[in-house]
């Protein structure tokens, strides 16, 4: 399982798109403004998009994904998300006055577009090795991460959340952990506003990562665009030069 990163910023600007990483050619976790990188032909290949939650920085592309790629497919493209999610972007988006319903357009029998629950833990077999699997989040809105398992590692995306045990014990149970991307939306001096609104800042991240029982490597993505710089610079200090990294469009993880 290859993993591309098209987008990982908390918001546009600084050439920074918004989450989605692309997962061999028919995969995507999220569709945020990052999958604007893809060619058409590119597009159209994508089968599965697994959606963390229903804000727009991560959905975005979906609707223009479904529009651009749609008449070039033999078959819908599924959106995996949660019961709420999918009702939320059914109502908000895809209602036919923000956004046409393509789940049931060009013909409900064959749409562009189709939507499938996920529940939290339990896997989706994509063939090949690969198993993409709901991890619990906290976030203002349902959300999960994911946990993607290849052939031969697992990858664990956080998704946006703030603190959720749930999420470490599953992340502690999976003995070939090669990669954890997690977010870190705010600086220190914003944690109240990280608190509000469901996000990480360094010195939480400290605390969360307390929690994690085996060494991984581990990437910090949505940092908003202006203050990425401050954000790395309080979490080196924080974790006492542990070798964090940025997560960065172009970036890929072979697992």
């Amino acid at each position: 399982m290859i993993i591309k990163v098209l987008g990982a910023s908390g918001g546009i600007g600084e050439q920074a798109p918004t989450t989605s990483l692309w997962i061999d050619d028919d995969v995507l976790v999220d569709a945020g403004t990052g999958v604007e990188t893809l060619r058409l032909a590119e597009a159209a290949r994508i089968d599965h998009v697994f959606v963390t939650h229903a804000h727009l920085d991560h959905t975005v592309g979906l609707a223009l994904l479904a529009d651009a790629a749609g008449a070039a497919r033999a078959r819908p493209m599924v959106v995996h998300a949660l019961p709420q999610t999918i009702e939320a972007l059914r109502r908000h988006i895809f209602n036919g006055e923000i956004w046409p319903d393509f789940s049931v357009i060009p013909d409900a029998r064959q749409p562009y577009l189709a939507f499938a629950p996920v529940a939290l833990g339990q896997g989706i077999d994509l063939g090949e090795g690969r198993r993409i699997t709901p991890l619990p989040a906290e976030h203002t809105v349902p959300a999960v991460g994911y946990h993607l398992q290849g052939n031969r590692a697992s990858l664990v995306f956080s998704g946006d959340t703030y603190g959720c045990d749930a999420f470490w014990e599953c992340v502690n149970a999976l003995p070939d952990l090669r990669y954890l991307l997690i977010e870190t939306a705010f600086p220190d001096r914003l944690a109240e506003l990280a608190r509000r609104s469901k996000h990480l800042h360094p010195a939480r991240l400290k605390n969360e990562l307390n929690k994690l029982a085996r060494a991984t490597d581990i990437f910090i993505c949505h940092q908003k665009p202006g203050d990425v710089e401050v954000i790395m610079d309080q979490i080196g200090t924080c974790l006492r030069g542990n070798p964090v990294k940025p997560l960065k469009p172009g970036a890929s993880f072979d697992i």
